[in-house]
């Protein structure tokens, strides 16, 4: 049974950092894509950031280029979201997904966690 979830979310004022964290686990995901995906308040689902399994690909949402940083560590299933100089507009969901195939579409990941919450005060 595969299983991703997530880890890392939380409370912080604008400006400050957060670190989120997602595993996932039940089957082999080698070549697989992960990336991340959030819902802020009253939106629609968005593309945040994603990356392909060797790491030689990745790809931003404009909203948070230079300000995020996606990594993975592939021996563990393991994708990281680095969150720097956060902003209030940044209050969200944040969703991992896995998927076969290197998009920034969240309609092809197969794989999802159930979210962690990230809001930012001003």
């Amino acid at each position: 049974q595969v299983q991703v979830e997530e880890s890392g979310g939380g409370l912080v004022q604008a400006g400050a950092s957060l670190r989120l964290a997602c595993v996932a686990s039940g089957r082999s995901f080698r070549n697989f894509a992960m990336g991340w995906f959030r819902r802020a308040p009253g939106k629609e689902r968005e593309f945040v950031a994603a990356i392909s399994w060797w790491g030689g690909v990745i790809e931003y949402a404009n909203s948070v280029r230079g300000r995020f940083t996606i990594s993975n560590d592939k021996d563990k299933n393991m994708v990281f979201l680095q969150m720097n100089g956060l902003k209030p507009e940044d209050t969200a969901v944040y969703y991992c997904a896995v998927g076969s195939r290197f998009t920034v579409v969240a309609e092809t990941y197969e794989y999802w966690g159930p979210g962690t919450q990230v809001s930012v005060s001003s």
